[in-house]
Order: structure tokens, then C-alpha cells, then sequence
């Protein structure tokens, strides 16, 4: 099986914006402007300007600072500058994921000649305006998942990539779950026919660090930063990856959500990844849902369950996700991200059942750049593999995958959920 042809998730320090993401404030500009090393047999740089440091930030700077050195790529990634409001925390970032310099201002990162694309990896809030101003400035783009926090904001970042897409620019949605090398060789499987027709997708992302009420009320349990609760965190992921695996895209819902505490504690301090402290007593409102439910259905006539939560008592990060079709069924756990179980419903009943695939093998997407066979990668390779993608991508001069038009479409379904929901479960078409 050869590589793919094409080519969470935002997060900043505490309080969104004011969290490292940049938005406001007077440049930094330290560290040597960049001359870029490494580009190797003449390859020409490809200068990365990322907005965000915190957990995306860091995930990302490992997919940039690792892609060129283990795929052979056309352009040589180069970590320019790294973005956020706090000048020690990011110089602090810089230093420890290898950036060349730092800014405290996301206009004058985007504003640097230096500067090829621009990597979002703040709240949702910040995507959209530092999207429309990056493309309107001539960079690529990369942006966190899911797009945007609302439907406007995304189709406007939707219109502005297709206009950049034809002065050669060219912006990407960061959904890493399709980098997985077992997630992009089910995609293969189904493309090649091996389930048939496709009757049902059930797929389950589940975390559990909500469940203690004196969790504090950070960033991701705002509306107005976050756009929405696990539905947008998780659901995002498991929307695309579903309409990945499956080829086609959602028709309609109809949903459940639920806010299962609805006030918390405010931040004692400082927000690292899901973790925070809280404050000794002041609190606020969660605006957000904990959790949501929801059924689907494809063009194809085949049906979806997807169940979002982070009040899963027990479960970290538990994505799985189970295609049925008329000639054989996929299931993958992300939990055992090397392997793949695949039924073939065409062999005999006196041997047939699922069988694990140990999704390790050089002719396995992504894979002849990695370890010899039986030798597993993990989460952060999705960036890595990502990076490499996006580069080649860029290089070619093709649309990549998602692009922003895939990102929309996500946003719309998020939007037909939380409709649905608020009119109990009324089933909400989808434009597709």
C-alpha cells in the first residue's frame, strides 16, 4: 500500500486568547531572524509562523521539527516563530520545541517576510481572524480543529481559502485522527470495495476529565471561546473521521446534549492541556455541553451513531469508531492505534470472524519512512505525518485534505446537532 496522495484540536495557556494565543500586544520579536538551515539537497524552506504553544502548540512544533527529517520532503519545514501574548512563557516554548524566535503580537507574525505559513493553534474564538488575515497576507494555513465557532465564521474562512487557493495558497483543517496509519488504511479498504455497500457507522469518543464538579471553569467550558463542549472538542473529530472512512458526508441528525454540572469554580492559575487549579472560591456558569448523543444518517442510505463525552468515568481518550457493510466490517480503537479489525464477510462461516491487523508494515500508509515492522508509532506521529502532507501538498500545488470546505461542512454539522438538541431531537437536515 503506498503513502496517502493527500498530503482537538486548539489550545493555549489559561483564559483563551489571553492564554498565549496572541491576539493583542507589542511585538517581541527576539531571537536572529531566520536563515534557514537544513534545507537539504537544495530543497527550498517552507518558514512556519505558529500562533499558540500551549498543548497543540507543542504537538504541532513536534510534527514540524520532526517531518523533514524522516520523510523525504520537497520543501524543508523551518520553525520560524512561535506566537503567544506571555514574552516569558513563549520564549520559554521557543527555546524547549526548537523556534528560531518569538512574537507577542499574531498581526506582526503574520506580518513577517519570513513567515511562508501561519499554524493556528489557539481557541476557537481567534481562528477566524487570524485565518482571513494570514490568507489575506499571502500565507498558507493550518488551523486547529474544529474550523471555527460558529457557521458564518467558517464559510467566510471556507470563501477566503478558495480565493487564496487561486493565487496559490492554500489552507488546511488540522483533524490528526486521519494521520493515523490504520485510520488512512481503512479509508483504503473502504475506497477499494472490501466492505460493500456501507450500512452503518458507529463511532464513541469518550474522556473523563469533567467528572470531578470542582474541575475549574477553564477556556473549554465557555461558549463564547469555545463555541461549544465536548460536541466541538470531540465530536469534531469523530464528524470527520466518520465521513472520512466512509467517503460521503452527513444528511441530517438528530441529537441529545446535556450540561451535567452547570457552575464551577474559576481558575486558581495557570491551565496545562486538561489540567488546571482552582480558585479558592469565586465561580461561574458553564456554558458549554458535557456531553452529546446524536444519529446520522449518509446520502448512501447508511446510518451513524456518534456519542461525545467527557464525563466517561474511567476513559482518557477513548475514540473508536466501526463500519458495517454488505461484504465485511472495520473497526479501529485509538486506544490500539497500531491495529485494525476487519471482518470479511465473504469467506466461509466455518473460519470467518475479525482478525486483527498489525498496522506496522512498510506498504502501510505513512510507513516505509518509520521502524521496521511490529515497531508501533503513537499520537504525535498524526503531527508529524500531518506536516508531511500539508508540505507536499503546498509543494504540488493541489487542494489538501480537509480543507477548509471539509472544515465548513463539520461546523454545519455541529450546528445541526446543537438545532437539534435545542428542539428535542427533532432530525435536522444538513446541506451537503
Amino acid at each position: 500500500m503506498g503513502q496517502p496522495q493527500q498530503p482537538d484540536e486548539a489550545e493555549a495557556q489559561a483564559g483563551a486568547t489571553a492564554d498565549g494565543a496572541g491576539v493583542s500586544g507589542p511585538a517581541a520579536g527576539t531571537g536572529p531572524e531566520v536563515s534557514p538551515p537544513g534545507t537539504a539537497a537544495g530543497r527550498p524552506p517552507l518558514r512556519v509562523g505558529m500562533v499558540g504553544y500551549a498543548f497543540m502548540g507543542a504537538a504541532h512544533s513536534q510534527g514540524w521539527r520532526t517531518a523533514g527529517r524522516v520523510f523525504d520532503l520537497p520543501r524543508s519545514p523551518v520553525l520560524a516563530a512561535i506566537c503567544g501574548r506571555d514574552a516569558t512563557a513563549v520564549r520559554a516554548a521557543a527555546e524547549r520545541h526548537g523556534w528560531a524566535s518569538t512574537e507577542t503580537d499574531w498581526r506582526a507574525l503574520i506580518a513577517r517576510d519570513d513567515i511562508d505559513l501561519v499554524d493556528i493553534c489557539t481557541p476557537g474564538d481567534s481562528h477566524a481572524e487570524i485565518a482571513l488575515a494570514a490568507l489575506a497576507a499571502g500565507k498558507h494555513v493550518l488551523c486547529e480543529k474544529p474550523l471555527a465557532n460558529s457557521v458564518e465564521e467558517a464559510e467566510a474562512m471556507a470563501g477566503a481559502a478558495e480565493q487564496a487557493y487561486e493565487r496559490g495558497q492554500l489552507a488546511m483543517v488540522g483533524f490528526n485522527y486521519r494521520r493515523v496509519p490504520a485510520t488512512a488504511l481503512a479509508r483504503s479498504m473502504v475506497a477499494d470495495g472490501r466492505l460493500g455497500r456501507l450500512r452503518h457507522v458507529r463511532v464513541t469518543y469518550l474522556q473523563d476529565w469533567l467528572v470531578d464538579p470542582q474541575f475549574p471553569l477553564t477556556w473549554r467550558l465557555r461558549k463564547e471561546l469555545a463555541g461549544s463542549g465536548a460536541l466541538g472538542d470531540l465530536g469534531a473529530h469523530i464528524i470527520d473521521l466518520a465521513q472520512y472512512l466512509a467517503g460521503e458526508r452527513l444528511s441530517g441528525v438528530s441529537a441529545l446534549t446535556e450540561t451535567f454540572v452547570r457552575e464551577r469554580p474559576l481558575p486558581g492559575g495557570a491551565v496545562k492541556g486538561l489540567s488546571a487549579v482552582s480558585a479558592e472560591s469565586a465561580t461561574g456558569l458553564v456554558t458549554v455541553d458535557d456531553a452529546a448523543v446524536f444519529t446520522g444518517r449518509f446520502p448512501s442510505g447508511a446510518l451513524a451513531s456518534f456519542e461525545a463525552t467527557r464525563y466517561a468515568t474511567g476513559r482518557k481518550n477513548a475514540l473508536r469508531i466501526e463500519l458495517n457493510g454488505e461484504r465485511g466490517s472495520i473497526a479501529f480503537d485509538l486506544e490500539r492505534l497500531n491495529e485494525l479489525s476487519y471482518h470479511d464477510g465473504i469467506e466461509p462461516g466455518a473460519h470467518a470472524g475479525f482478525r486483527r491487523i498489525l498496522v506496522t508494515e512498510p506498504d502501510h500508509p505513512y510507513l516505509d519512512a518509520w521502524w521496521p515492522p511490529g515497531h508501533g508509532l503513537g499520537y504525535e506521529h498524526t503531527f508529524v505525518h500531518q506536516a508531511r502532507d500539508l508540505v507536499h501538498a503546498i509543494a504540488e500545488g493541489r487542494q489538501p485534505e480537509p480543507s477548509f470546505a471539509d472544515g465548513l461542512h463539520v461546523q454545519r454539522v455541529l450546528a445541526a446537532v446543537e438545532e437539534s438538541a435545542e428542539k428535542n431531537s427533532v432530525y435536522t437536515p444538513i446541506a451537503v
